[in-house]
């Protein structure tokens, strides 16, 4: 398996390039993907994120900006501990936003903050714009709360302080701001909210499908497992999910594991 090397370190003082810095795109997102086996493991955490970008499913009618899930980050990434290292480092530089999502309880997403900044704009136009009463609180959420709050969650006494930098905040405000799919209340704690990338419903749903999926395909083999090259290829019937985005995904949360045989990479269901 070949590693793709980096000149990116953290030692730098330079802050990490996103992908859309002055508009260039290290990978294009339109490139032809090598195989799986062949870029399944990198050296650089940056660069992981930046080819995984540019695999992100297209599905039709849904607009959402490419996300990497922390699952195939670690199934990407040799050193966990590194990755982990790496990702407070881009998230404290504003390089990148992670989110809680509901498809599981250890499923985050991890997206650039030029995608995430876009993704909230399009939000905004789609919810109504910025021509509907109360409206200011989507430049007060841009402005102030965006910048200041890094974490996967803010409570409601942080959100309306931080709104209240722009005017005086009303329930409405907050209304608007779950409407338009830019937070969601969490069901324990009504007065904690995650932070959530709107519009993501079609993809938790076909991540979630798509997982039962090609796990029960492998447990239909004798061995509970085949070989990576033809996994990659399947074509899979209940989710429109590209079949690496998701190989990634499982092997990043220990649901399958990867063994080395002689005619290639073995994908195998792991046993407890």
């Amino acid at each position: 398996m070949t590693e793709p090397s980096s000149s990116y370190s953290l030692s730098s003082k330079k802050r990490p390039r996103s992908p859309n810095d002055n508009g260039e795109h290290p990978l294009d997102r339109d490139q032809i993907c090598p195989s799986l086996e062949d870029n399944l493991t990198f050296n650089d955490t940056m660069i992981a994120l930046q080819l995984m970008r540019t695999q992100f499913p297209k599905l039709e009618k849904v607009v959402v900006q490419p996300f990497i899930l922390q699952s195939q980050l670690y199934s990407s990434v040799k050193d966990r501990t590194q990755v982990d290292r790496d990702l407070e480092s881009f998230k404290k530089d504003k390089v990148l936003r992670i989110f809680k999502l509901s498809s599981g309880q250890d499923d985050h997403a991890i997206m650039f903050l030029d995608d995430y900044l876009k993704q909230v704009a399009f939000a905004i136009k789609r919810s109504g714009g910025k021509e509907q009463d109360g409206s200011e609180v989507f430049d007060w959420f841009e402005k102030y709360v965006i910048p200041s709050k890094l974490d996967v969650s803010i409570n409601q006494l942080q959100l309306c302080s931080l709104l209240s930098q722009g005017g005086d905040v009303t329930d409405k405000h907050i209304t608007l701001l779950m409407n338009a799919g830019l937070l969601t209340r969490q069901l324990i704690d009504p007065n904690i909210y995650w932070f959530s990338i709107p519009r993501i419903g079609p993809i938790l749903k076909g991540l979630s499908q798509g997982r039962k999926e090609i796990l029960s395909l492998l447990n239909r083999k004798k061995y509970k497992g085949m070989l990576l090259s033809s996994l990659e290829k399947t074509k899979l019937r209940l989710s429109p999910l590209d079949t690496r985005f998701l190989i990634r995904d499982l092997i990043g949360s220990g649901q399958i594991k990867t063994v080395q045989t002689p005619t290639g990479l073995l994908a195998r269901i792991t046993r407890d």
